[in-house]
């Protein structure tokens, strides 16, 4: 239940990698009006996906985010959960200042000899972080998916891009010496006793196109009904109205950015190509979509599940989902700058329309 006490703005609450009910989304002027202040909204969804989330404002998110208005939200699943210590490290830079938690420093958990850990690493920022152990550790799941088969990592890092989350779990040394997550270079999760000194960062990310075991997928990439491109650029033209250079999608500046149509049921295939000269992190609205090639390389590991993916500079990559959830969807860069700039796309459903609009009283800005 979401009160605005004080936000001049307006406020919502997106669930970010929960795929709610698309009138559960949160986003301003798509599904929702922003809430002023004295305003609330019911958001009422079934939490039936275990894992890592987060929640958010969509309204004015590139300023109302970087502030802290956000949160985090871990489903746990009804039966059989481990009996691990179970840590949320929320990675947050608020002017400048690197947090965990919202704290300065590092974040110390106790924990005994032989202990199982999951600490769920969770990209509250703009840009991509690097995460890593001072020992052998398992990636569980990325973007609330679990691995399949994962097995020990060492001397790698884990990248884990804007709004992207990444279960590490490691055994604590029989011998009590304490374990130092390192989340980015700037903050740590410390499990033990002790302050052990940072680990060097390793010179190369875990490739997860390849890490883990294969399994067979719940619906055939082959079998696609859609196939759309998702290409990013970066030109000049005007962008509600002033003049620049501006992020485009498949050539088109916002607002002039084409719907990409599904029916409910289709497979869809998304070839997604960065030429704009800079890294974006992509996510999808109310989709999981699972990874099938990076440059041409086609995925040979545990199915690669996401809802944000870091596409760097020259990159290309093809990803796959079922059209299950009919809505209006946002499909955006998570470096909230950028979709501030424009760099925001939509999925729409045939026969779904929406009430909402961009601007209008209610003063709806999603970006």
């Amino acid at each position: 239940h979401l009160l605005n006490e004080s936000v001049a703005d307006g406020v919502t609450l997106h669930w970010h990698g929960v795929d709610v009910p698309n009138a559960m989304d949160g986003v301003a002027g798509v599904t929702q009006d922003a809430v002023p202040i004295g305003g609330e909204f019911t958001y009422r969804f079934v939490a039936n996906q275990a894992g890592s989330y987060w929640y958010h404002s969509h309204q004015v998110s590139n300023e109302q985010v970087i502030g802290g208005l956000f949160g985090t939200l871990v489903v746990l699943p009804k039966t059989g959960h481990e009996d691990a210590i179970d840590v949320v490290a929320v990675a947050h830079t608020y002017a400048g200042m690197k947090t965990i938690n919202g704290t300065a420093g590092d974040l110390t958990v106790p924990a005994k000899p032989g202990q199982q850990v999951r600490v769920r690493v969770i990209n509250t920022d703009n840009g991509p972080i690097e995460a890593w152990v001072d020992t052998p550790f398992r990636v569980l799941a990325i973007d609330g998916y679990p691995i399949n088969g994962p097995a020990e990592v060492t001397d790698r890092s884990v990248t884990v891009t804007a709004g992207g989350r990444a279960d590490l779990g490691m055994t604590m040394p029989s011998d009590g010496k304490a374990v130092r997550v390192q989340v980015s270079k700037g903050t740590a999760v410390i499990l033990g006793t002790g302050d052990p000194a940072a680990p060097p960062q390793p010179t190369a990310a875990l490739d997860l196109l390849s890490y883990g075991r294969p399994v067979a997928l719940p619906f055939d990439p082959a079998k696609a009904t859609r196939h759309f491109d998702y290409s990013i650029g970066h030109r000049p033209g005007f962008v509600r109205g002033r003049p620049g250079l501006w992020w485009s999608i498949n050539g088109h500046l916002y607002p002039h950015v084409p719907m990409y149509v599904v029916r409910q049921g289709d497979i869809v295939i998304m070839h997604i190509d960065n030429h704009s000269g800079e890294l974006h992190p992509m996510h999808l609205h109310g989709h999981h979509a699972v990874v099938i090639a990076r440059n041409g390389v086609p995925a040979t590991g545990s199915p690669w599940w996401i809802d944000s993916l870091n596409v760097l500079e020259g990159e290309t990559y093809d990803i796959a989902f079922v059209a299950n959830n009919p809505g209006i969807w946002l499909d955006h860069c998570h470096h909230l700058k950028h979709a501030a700039q424009g760099m925001v796309a939509h999925l729409m459903y045939e026969g779904v329309d929406t009430p909402y609009r961009i601007g209008g009283t209610a003063g709806n800005r999603p970006d």
